[in-house]
């Protein structure tokens, strides 16, 4: 989500960490292709004596067919991944600077990034620990012009930790923060590129 603590009285910003949890986007999980399997003829012939009737043959059982849009997919949690990368090299100094976030996220998932680092710079506060993820794609169109994505994401705060630099301290996570829920994201394809277009930590519930 976007926005981070400002620098101000100790509620306000225990309140800023329960809203506004920087938006920290370490996928750990990519979507898999479908295996399949088959089977054997399991028919054995004499080596003497042939069949009275021909053997049938048995076709190998087919195995299920891939979701056609399972590569895609991947390409979207693989953008997804790449960007979280980048974002947490941001988040740990509060600052852009040497990052490529601008590789994967638009400049509207940029600004809300801005947003925290910014507040998270005027605040004298980094981001320390690790945030754990799990992605998946829950909705995919490739029929559109521009062919879309959206993200389902179970962010995991039990190992993150905002840290005042100032005072030198963590500052604690309230004790009504849920240390899991969803997030979402969106993304399109650019030019045959996955790029993040969006990016939402609030109102997805607990996981």
């Amino acid at each position: 989500m976007a926005g981070a603590a400002r620098l101000m009285g100790h509620s306000e910003v225990r309140s800023w960490n329960r809203n506004r949890i920087p938006n920290l986007f370490i996928a750990v999980a990519a979507l898999a292709a479908v295996s399949g399997c088959s089977s054997n003829d399991g028919a054995s012939r004499s080596s003497t004596q042939p069949p009275s009737t021909p053997a049938s043959h048995t076709k190998p059982a087919q195995s299920p067919s891939s979701d056609p849009s399972a590569a895609q997919k991947k390409a979207v949690v693989t953008a997804y991944d790449a960007m979280s990368a980048e974002q947490t090299k941001a988040y740990r100094k509060a600052s852009s600077k040497g990052t490529e976030l601008e590789k994967y996220a638009t400049l509207d998932a940029l600004s809300k990034i801005q947003l925290d680092l910014n507040n998270l710079k005027q605040s004298g506060a980094v981001v320390r620990g690790e945030v754990g993820h799990n992605a998946e794609v829950t909705k995919i169109n490739l029929a559109a012009k521009t062919p879309t994505a959206t993200l389902r994401d179970c962010v995991d705060l039990s190992n993150y930790q905002t840290y005042d630099t100032k005072a030198k301290k963590v500052i604690p996570l309230p004790t009504q923060q849920p240390l899991h829920y969803y997030a979402s994201a969106k993304a399109e394809r650019w030019n045959g590129r996955w790029m993040i277009t969006d990016i939402d930590t609030q109102g997805g519930g607990t996981c």
